[in-house]
């Protein structure tokens, strides 16, 4: 089994541990009508603005990285959103990223940008409970097969979410396409051996005439966010790099 795989079931099981967690606390109907209720950002519209949207992240750690910095979701969104962020990106995996739902809550209630939260969805109840405090869901395709990503997309989009469906190569490309998902994310980070290649990015844009695209990871200089750009990228998610460093988050949303 390769190291992306294990990855990715490692997190993929502790997600579905916590959603039959969630479920025991609370039914799906009452989810769903929370997640109808609660009053949703316009994350998708953020990104389709004229420019390079940036889309700023808000997390502790990553397998890839480890501990990055301790941090105040409340203050970083506050940050982000004065630094020229159209978007920020929650961690709310707890093990890996030493994310929480609180961080979510914490972030959105204290600016008003748009919202994603980001976890390793495997279940609808997580669908629907990122619908309850958030605006925007991420969809990873190397999680599903066709039938359940398109399932998931509807879902999203029917209690108001913009999913956003993450790819990394040909065959997830053809899923995310396969799932009438209109925000991309090419994840620019080869979980297997998480080498980043901006190349991934020029290589499977072009499959997406008319989505809105987000180049994800190894964004750290303007000039990597203009070669992204000028490779076709509405946005790019700025994770790490930003935590390290949030004057980055400036220098790209003034990008000529």
């Amino acid at each position: 089994m390769s190291a992306r795989a294990t990855v990715l079931d490692d997190l993929a099981t502790a997600a579905l541990r916590r959603a039959e967690e969630l479920k025991e606390r609370i039914s799906l109907y009452e989810l769903y009508e929370q997640a109808i209720r609660f009053e949703k950002r316009d994350f998708a519209g953020a990104l389709a603005a004229p420019g390079l949207s940036v889309i700023s992240e808000i997390k502790r750690a990553s397998p890839s990285a480890g501990f990055i910095r301790e941090v105040d979701p409340a203050e970083w969104a506050v940050r982000y959103e004065r630094e020229g962020a159209s978007c920020l990106s929650v961690l709310t995996e707890p093990e890996r990223f030493k994310g929480s739902l609180q961080d979510l809550d914490a972030a959105r209630n204290n600016t008003t940008l748009p919202v994603l939260r980001k976890d390793f969805t495997v279940d609808e109840a997580q669908i629907l409970e990122a619908g309850t405090r958030a605006d925007a869901v991420l969809l990873i395709a190397a999680l599903f097969d066709a039938a359940s990503l398109a399932r998931y997309v509807s879902l999203a989009v029917e209690v108001g979410l913009t999913p956003l469906v993450e790819i990394h190569d040909e065959e997830e490309a053809d899923l995310a396409l396969e799932s009438g998902a209109r925000v991309i994310g090419v994840n620019n980070r080869d979980l297997r051996d998480f080498t980043v290649d901006l190349g991934t990015f020029e290589r499977l844009a072009p499959r997406f005439a008319g989505a809105t695209l987000v180049a994800e990871s190894g964004v750290k200089t303007p000039e990597d966010a203009r070669q992204l750009r000028d490779a076709g990228a509405d946005a790019v998610l700025v994770g790490e790099a930003a935590m390290r460093d949030p004057a980055l988050v400036a220098n790209l949303s003034v990008l000529p």
